[in-house]
């Protein structure tokens, strides 16, 4: 009776290690999503920071054509 009682502690405790390696792997597992996420948000932000330099960059040229334009209206 006693040997039963301790088979099934040791059984619920294997349940247990291996339920918690699992848990392990899976957390490693979303460590390094999160930090590959990071990474792509990153890039992004260097992306859309690059896009908004060239897009006022080209407003300030756009603007400077126009002020030109404008020039040659009023010498007309």
């Amino acid at each position: 009776m006693e040997l039963e009682k301790f088979k099934k502690l040791e059984e619920k405790i294997k349940v247990i290690v291996n339920e918690k390696v699992s848990l392990k792997n899976q957390i490693h597992i979303l460590e390094e999503t999160l930090e590959n996420k990071e990474a792509e948000i990153e890039e992004v932000k260097d992306k859309l920071k690059a896009l908004d330099e060239e897009r006022n960059s080209v407003r300030e040229r756009v603007d400077s054509l126009l002020e030109l334009i404008a020039d040659i209206d009023s010498v007309k």
